[in-house]
């Protein structure tokens, strides 16, 4: 192993990103309470420290690390977007942990560490790496559902969500054995040449195959293993639910495809059906029960399931033009997610969580602006346009099409129709309905303009949808 072989200069934004979470969690020690802020800059600055890292780097694909760590233009966008929403969150939540009084380093440090897995498993080219990436980032985030230590649903929560996730994570490290036992393995790369040279061993890799896509439904949260993502959503502090509903699934959608589609590419017939029934079961349950909730976290959490399915759609089809479909529409989504669960931090105040669609009645008579940020968010996931939404379902449906699965597409705008409905009523109370909370909207300065620019942002991409379009085509040439 040579120095030339590790090629230290690949991987300087994960170092860096490691070091100075280690160096956040060791100051935050010396930190008084009063000079809590401290921590929160130290943290935003790293994030935009490492941003900056990964930006320069470039998009040639380069291998390091002995064929473990692999960075290419797939991983640079997705890790440039994973920055970029954490410091968003960073923002959203510092008055909200403040007003609770959970304002800690350890926040941040956790969330640091839960975005160093995130890029971990974006750079995996070894199915080991993926793993070790993977559960760094899911140890972090079952500390941070318990973050808010005396709130008995929080803690519910993270229980649920540890329980289910061992047990998630145990099915994807079986079938990764199985795969290392069949191909003499762990490099994704050579996983995909064994499986396209080989018939012998098909039934048992079909077998590693099942259990593997067991795991990554469960991380993404596809029927019919969503059942802790309501639940999560819901128990969580709404700081660490915008966390949790954004970034990780971008991280998911890199597993999908360095797994899914480079290692086990050679099966794609096998994954292709048994994606379409994942995503057709995800689009009828979270539309359908979606429009039952009261709670507007559990309504998120239900159009997150119906979103995950659309993201299906696009790797199913097998092609370059789905695969960056579907990496539009989970950029798309984690932007819009992330403004929704921002609104929510936003109207919430110590002691009212403001979770409640009936919290939200009358919001244009106290502030019309947020409610027409609210109204471009519901449009935007409901796929109305002009809407960056709508281009992300059409972009899906075009892929879907041109593989000859049309009933798929209708299916699937069949249950968008019906997601419409709940999203629609949202907006319907915003400006219809008189407002039974009559206490101001305050909330930070920093807080209005980034909320107000992400707003704002998923409009102009919807009118204007050629750049991130071309990024993502870009992306799988």
């Amino acid at each position: 192993m040579t120095l030339d072989a590790l090629n230290y200069a690949i991987a300087w934004p994960e170092i860096v990103l490691m070091a100075m979470a280690c160096v956040v969690l060791v100051v935050d020690v010396f930190v008084e309470e009063k000079n809590r802020n401290f921590s929160y800059l130290l943290a935003q600055l790293t994030l935009l420290a490492v941003f900056a890292l990964v930006a320069t780097t470039g998009e040639e694909t380069v291998i390091a690390y002995n064929d473990m760590f692999v960075h290419d233009s797939m991983a640079q966008t997705l890790k440039m977007f994973i920055l970029a929403i954490t410091f968003v969150v960073f923002v959203y939540s510092r008055d909200y942990l403040k007003e609770r009084a959970i304002f800690k380093g350890e926040f941040y440090v956790l969330a640091l560490f839960a975005v160093l897995g995130m890029m971990l498993m974006v750079s995996a080219a070894n199915i080991l790496m993926l793993y070790l990436g993977l559960e760094l980032m899911s140890l972090c985030l079952y500390a941070l559902v318990a973050f808010q230590r005396d709130n008995g649903n929080a803690s519910e929560a993270a229980m649920k969500y540890f329980v289910l996730g061992a047990i998630a994570s145990g099915m994807l490290l079986y079938g990764m054995s199985i795969l290392y036992g069949l191909s003499g393995s762990l490099n994704i790369a050579e996983i995909a040449t064994a499986i396209a040279n080989s018939n012998d061993n098909r039934i048992g890799m079909s077998f590693a195959l099942v259990f593997i896509l067991v795991a990554l439904a469960f991380k993404l949260g596809a029927v019919p293993f969503h059942m802790w993502v309501p639940d999560v959503y819901q128990g969580s502090p709404t700081a660490v639910t915008v966390f949790l509903g954004t970034a990780p699934k971008l991280a998911g959608f890199a597993m999908i495809m360095r797994l899914l589609v480079e290692g086990m590419g050679g099966l794609v017939n096998d994954w292709q059906m048994m994606l379409a029934i994942l995503a057709v079961l995800s689009m009828a349950t979270g539309n359908i029960i979606a429009i039952a909730q009261t709670n507007i976290k559990r309504m998120l959490a239900y159009s997150t399931v119906s979103h995950v399915g659309f993201i299906l759609l696009g790797i199913l089809s097998g092609t370059a033009e789905g695969y960056s479909a579907a990496m539009f529409y989970t950029i798309t989504y984690a932007l819009m997610s992330l403004g929704g669960f921002g609104m929510v931090i936003m109207m919430a105040r110590a002691g009212f969580e403001a979770d409640q669609l009936d919290d939200y009645k009358g919001l244009n008579q106290r502030s019309p602006w947020f409610a027409f940020l609210m109204m471009i968010l519901m449009l935007s996931m409901a796929g109305v346009p002009p809407t960056v939404g709508f281009w992300a379902k059409l972009a899906v449906l075009q892929a879907v099409i041109n593989i000859d699965m049309v009933w798929l597409a209708l299916v699937a705008v069949f249950f968008s129709i019906i997601g419409v409905y709940y999203y629609l009523r949202m907006i319907k109370l915003m400006y219809f309905d008189e407002a039974e909370d009559q206490h101001p909207i305050q909330c930070g300065r920093d807080m209005q303009i980034t909320l107000s620019g992400n707003g704002l942002l998923i409009l102009a991409l919807g009118l204007y949808p050629a750049g991130l379009m071309a990024l993502c085509l870009a992306t799988f040439g």
